[in-house]
């Protein structure tokens, strides 16, 4: 069976959707973050060298990083839901969201996160990551606009991957009105509200 090594608040709330998303049977295994650092417990790192979350394990196979488990587990369960047909041009643009997510997307939005904390040490900073969400979040905001899922007609991994992006960008998205109604629609669905029954409470499902 495969398992989830799950960590609340975390993108590993991502993969629960997916599987939920897919049908599939699996187990969840729930971590707590430190309520003071906000950091993983200690245990996950003796699940996985880096201690991080989502940590998916399928048979003898292990798998960090969203984006590889989103392709993995659809590629091996999908039966061809979930993605576009790869030798179409849909594919290469999924493709580019899979990668976009944590490769472009996350940056400005964690080092909001971070910089804040620093209260006036931070300041001189902001400008900057302003400018960059804004860019990032109105290049999302103008792909969704007149549709209702970024590749296709239908809901597919590259939703459920950048997903986390919509989520942490919460607090900005009265300005992307494509963007939050995207939010909110996949936020409806049956199979993300299950995913949120299994992996426990999760401040960003609103």
């Amino acid at each position: 069976m495969i398992v989830v090594h799950h960590l609340n608040e975390s993108r590993s709330q991502r993969i629960l959707w997916l599987l939920e998303e897919l049908g599939l049977a699996y187990e969840v295994r729930h971590y707590q973050r430190d309520a003071r650092t906000r950091l993983a417990p200690p245990e996950l790192a003796a699940v996985h060298a880096l201690g991080k979350s989502p940590v998916v394990e399928d048979g003898e196979l292990q798998l960090i990083e969203s984006g590889a488990i989103v392709d993995y587990l659809i590629r091996h369960y999908g039966g061809g839901r979930l993605q576009p047909a790869p030798d179409s041009r849909d594919y290469e643009l999924y493709n580019q969201w899979l990668h976009y997510a944590e490769g472009s997307a996350m940056l400005p939005l964690l080092l909001k996160l971070y910089v804040s904390r620093l209260g006036d040490a931070g300041a001189p900073l902001a400008p900057r990551i302003d400018s960059e969400l804004q860019n990032h979040l109105g290049y999302v905001d103008r792909a969704l606009q007149g549709r209702d899922w970024l590749v296709g007609q239908d809901l597919s991994g590259a939703d459920v991957q950048m997903s986390f992006v919509g989520e942490a960008a919460r607090g900005l998205r009265a300005d992307h009105p494509a963007l939050d109604a995207w939010v909110r629609r996949f936020q409806q669905r049956p199979a993300y509200r299950r995913a949120l029954e299994r992996g426990g409470p999760y401040s960003m499902a609103g």
